[in-house]
C-alpha cells in the first residue's frame, strides 16, 4: 500500500524538498537557542517568535545555496528526470549537502560557547594549518554528545520525511505543451532562487549579510539566533575588503584618536627584561581577587597564585579584550594591532608592515623568542611572530620531552612552562620573551598525576584554570632566585574568556572581561587602578615604562598616562563596542544601535540609547575615529613610521 505517498508534479516535490530542508533549519535554529539558553537570558515569547520569523530569511538565502545544483538537476525539462537512477542520485546529493549543512549547524551549538558569534569563513582558516583538527572533532562529538544527537535525529528526520512525497512519470502527455510549460518555469524558479539567495528584489536591496539579521532583534547578542551557520559562512567567503571612511577631517580625527606616539622622553631608556604570559581562556571572571563583590564578596575563584601575585602588581577595575579567539590576541598583545569584524592575521591585511613590540626593542638590543607548546604552525603563530620582530619561535618541535604531549593541543603547562623557565636562564640580556599556554582549552583535562587535585566548578574549564594557576606558580618558584628576575616586567593576560558560570559575565562587556597584569619585583608598581584597560595597551605601556623614545603606531595607548580619558573597544562579528566612562555603546553599519551603562546596570537590560545623548555623541565620534583610522591604515599599509631614509 502507497496511501502515504502522494503522486506529484516535480515542481511540486522540489517545493516540498526545499521546505523539508527549511523546517530543520528551523529546528537547528530552536536547538541552537536551547542548548545556549544561559547566554541568551531574558528574551520573552514575543520577541523569540520574532527572531524565528527573521531567521526564515537567512535560511531560505542558505538553502537556495546549498541546494543550488539540486534545483538545476530537478528544473530540466527531460523525462530522463523521473528515471529511478537519476532520483537516486537527487536522492543522495540532497542527503550529502544537506547533512553537511545541519553538521554545520550543530557545529555552532558549541563552537559559539567559544567565541560568542556563529561561525564564519576564518573557521577553516583558524584550524587550517593545526594537524590536531581529527582528535578534537572526535573529542566534541564525546564531550558534547547531546549536540551530535541531536543533529543524527535531525539527519533522521531528513531521510525518514524525504520519500514522503515523490514525483513520478506522467502517464499522458502532449509532449509540446508538457516541454512549452517547463521551459517557461525554468526562468520563473532561476528568479526565484535569485531572490532568496539575495534575500529580496528591490533595486535597494544588496544581498543580505551578517549584519541584517540585527534588524529582527532588540539585543545585539541575539543575532547569533537569527542567523545559521552555512549562511555566516558562505557570506564571509572572499569577503570585501575594509571600507575607507571619510567620518572626519585629518585635524579633527587625530584630535579623536591617533595611533601615532610621539614620545618625549628626557630619562634614559631602562634595559629591562620583559616577559609577556598570555594564558589560555582565562577569563577575568574565574579570578577572586578581581571580583571581590561576585557572589555576595564571598566568591574565591579558581586561581590563588594570581591572587597573590596581584597583591603586588598593577592591575585595572575594567579589562578589555580585543577579540574572541586566540588570533585576535596575538597581533593586540604583541603589536597593539586589533582585529575589528576580521581576524587580522587571516584578512586582506596580514603582510602589512607592523612594528611589534619584538621588533621595536630589537632596535634597543633586545633578543626574543616567543613560546608555544603546540605543534608549530598551529593557528599561525609562528609566522605572526615572525612578522611582529620576533628572534626565534620556540613550539613543540623544540620541545625535547614528547611525552609531555597532551594528546591533542600542545605540551601539558607545568612542563612547558618548567621548560620555558629553563631558557629564560639562558637568554642574554636585555631579552624580550613570551608564552602561550595551551592546557586550560577543550577537553579541559588535567594530567593524570594530578586528578582530584585542583578545585572543580559548575563549568569543566575551572579545574583546568587551577592547573595552570599551579603551572605558574611553579614557574616563578622556579625564576624568582635567578639573576635577571629582579630586572624583569612580566605582564600577563589572556587571549579571550571561556565558558562563564555567572550572568554578570554574559553579555557585551563581561564576555570580553580579561586580566591585564604589570608585575616588577620589588618596584613601586602596584594598586587597582581605576582606569579601562585594553589588549592593545600592553604594547604601548611596556614602551613607556621602559622610557622607549623612538616614535611607532600602536592602536592602543599608554595605561601610565592618565592625561587622556581611557577607552577599549572590539567587535563581535558586524557589531562595533566602545568602552569609555562607564559605558557601552553599541554598533553596526555605523549606527549606534545600544547604549549601557556597565556599573550600574551590570546586566547591560537597560538601553540608554537617546537618553544621554552628550555620552553617546562623544562615544560614537570616538568609535567612528577608531574605525576611519583602523581601515585607512590598514588598507594604506600605514602601519609604520618610516625613516627619512625609506
Amino acid at each position: 500500500m502507497k496511501n502515504w505517498v502522494f503522486s506529484r508534479n516535480i515542481f511540486v516535490v522540489l517545493i516540498y524538498r526545499i521546505l523539508l530542508i527549511m523546517f530543520l533549519f528551523s529546528l537547528c535554529r530552536l536547538g541552537f537557542f536551547l542548548f545556549n539558553f544561559k547566554m541568551f537570558p531574558d528574551i520573552p515569547i514575543s520577541r523569540f517568535l520574532t527572531i524565528m520569523k527573521g531567521g526564515l530569511m537567512f535560511d531560505i538565502s542558505a538553502v537556495v545555496y546549498i541546494n543550488m545544483i539540486f534545483i538545476l538537476l530537478h528544473i530540466i525539462p527531460l523525462e530522463i528526470r523521473y528515471s529511478d537512477i537519476y532520483q537516486s542520485v537527487l536522492k543522495y546529493l540532497f542527503f550529502i549537502t544537506n547533512g553537511i549543512a545541519l553538521a554545520m549547524n550543530g557545529m555552532d551549538f558549541v563552537y559559539y560557547r567559544f567565541v560568542d558569534k556563529r561561525a564564519t569563513a576564518d573557521v577553516f582558516q583558524t584550524f587550517a594549518q593545526d594537524d590536531n583538527n581529527t582528535k578534537v572533532f572526535f573529542r566534541f562529538l564525546i564531550d558534547y554528545w547531546p549536540a551530535g544527537l541531536f543533529i543524527f535525529f535531525l539527519w533522521f528526520l531528513m531521510f525518514y520525511l524525504y520519500n514522503k512525497v515523490k514525483s513520478e512519470r506522467p502517464l499522458k502527455v502532449n509532449k509540446p505543451a508538457y516541454y512549452s510549460v517547463n521551459i517557461l518555469l525554468i526562468p520563473v524558479v532561476i528568479a526565484l532562487v535569485i531572490g532568496a539567495a539575495r534575500g529580496g528584489y528591490k533595486h535597494s536591496t544588496r544581498p543580505i549579510t551578517i549584519s541584517n539579521a540585527a534588524r529582527y532583534v532588540e539585543n545585539p547578542r541575539d543575532v547569533a539566533i537569527v542567523l545559521n551557520t552555512p549562511f555566516s559562512i558562505f557570506r564571509t567567503f572572499g569577503k570585501k575588503p575594509l571600507a575607507k571612511y571619510n567620518f572626519f577631517d585629518g585635524e579633527k580625527l587625530k584630535e579623536l584618536y591617533n595611533p601615532v606616539h610621539i614620545p618625549l622622553k628626557t630619562q634614559p631608556f631602562k634595559n629591562e627584561n620583559v616577559v609577556i604570559i598570555i594564558l589560555e581562556s582565562f577569563a577575568r571572571e574565574y579570578i577572586g581577587s578581581l571580583n571581590p563583590g561576585l557572589e555576595g564578596g564571598k566568591y574565591e575563584g579558581y586561581t590563588p597564585f594570581i591572587d597573590s601575585l596581584i597583591r603586588v602588581s598593577l592591575t585595572f577595575d575594567v579589562s578589555i579584550a580585543n577579540g574572541k579567539k586566540s588570533i585576535d590576541a596575538m597581533p593586540s598583545v604583541l603589536a597593539s594591532v586589533p582585529s575589528l569584524e576580521t581576524p587580522y592575521t587571516i584578512s586582506h591585511y596580514a603582510n602589512n608592515q607592523i612594528n611589534g613590540i619584538a621588533e621595536l626593542l630589537k632596535r634597543k638590543g633586545y633578543y626574543s623568542a616567543y613560546f608555544h607548546g603546540a605543534p608549530n604552525g598551529s593557528m599561525g603563530f609562528d609566522s605572526f611572530t615572525k612578522m611582529a620582530g620576533f628572534s626565534d619561535y620556540i613550539g613543540l618541535n623544540q620541545y625535547p620531552y614528547k611525552a609531555d604531549f597532551d594528546g591533542i593541543w600542545g605540551v601539558w603547562d607545568e612542563p612547558f612552562f618548567k621548560f620555558f623557565g629553563e631558557k629564560l636562564n639562558c637568554f642574554r640580556q636585555p631579552f624580550l620573551a613570551s608564552i602561550f599556554s595551551v592546557s586550560s582549552h577543550h577537553p579541559f583535562k588535567v594530567p593524570e598525576k594530578y586528578a582530584g587535585r585542583f578545585k572543580k566548578g559548575p563549568a569543566p574549564i575551572l579545574e583546568v584554570i587551577g592547573y595552570s594557576d599551579f603551572a605558574l606558580r611553579e614557574l616563578f618558584n622556579e625564576i624568582s632566585t635567578s639573576p635577571w628576575f629582579k630586572n624583569t616586567l612580566f605582564v600577563i593576560t589572556a587571549d579571550h574568556t571561556n565558558e562563564s558560570v555567572h550572568k554578570e559575565f554574559q553579555n557585551n562587556f563581561g564576555s570580553y572581561c580579561v586580566p591585564i597584569i604589570f608585575f616588577k619585583p620589588g618596584s613601586d608598581l602596584k594598586g587597582y587602578k581605576q582606569r579601562i584597560a585594553q589588549q592593545i595597551d600592553i604594547m604601548p605601556t611596556v614602551l613607556n615604562y621602559l622610557n622607549y623614545d623612538e616614535p611607532y603606531v600602536a592602536f592602543g595607548n599608554d595605561l601610565m598616562d592618565d592625561s587622556y580619558e581611557s577607552f577599549a573597544f572590539n567587535t563581535n562579528g558586524s557589531t562595533y563596542n566602545l568602552y569609555m566612562k562607564d559605558h557601552i555603546l553599541e554598533m553596526i553599519d555605523n549606527k549606534p544601535i545600544g547604549l549601557y551603562n556597565y556599573k550600574n546596570d551590570i546586566f547591560l537590560g537597560i538601553n540608554l540609547l537617546n537618553k544621554e545623548p552628550d555620552i553617546e555623541k562623544m562615544m560614537e565620534e570616538k568609535l567612528k575615529a577608531v574605525i576611519q583610522t583602523y581601515n585607512s591604515r590598514l588598507i594604506d599599509n600605514n602601519m609604520v613610521i618610516k625613516k627619512p631614509d625609506q
